[in-house]
């Protein structure tokens, strides 16, 4: 049985209910930043903001080359 398959799903579908979830929250601290400009938890939510933006692209690109990979594998 091959085991990449299902790993490139779980990783895909776990990720992907990770980003919609943290979603909500992202739009609030980019509302509070927006409304607050010169607060002082204002950077401190915009580089969450980043690192959210930063995990969501290299999850992409793992999706990606895992999705790359399986195709290579079983047609290779």
């Amino acid at each position: 049985m091959d085991l990449l398959p299902w790993l490139t799903i779980g990783f895909i579908i776990t990720g992907l209910v990770i980003l919609i979830s943290m979603k909500k929250g992202m739009e609030s601290k980019l509302a509070f930043i927006k409304a607050n400009t010169e607060d002082k938890e204002s950077p401190k939510k915009a580089k969450s903001i980043i690192w959210w933006i930063v995990s969501a692209t290299a999850w992409g690109l793992v999706s990606m080359l895992l999705i790359v990979l399986s195709f290579h594998h079983h047609f290779g």
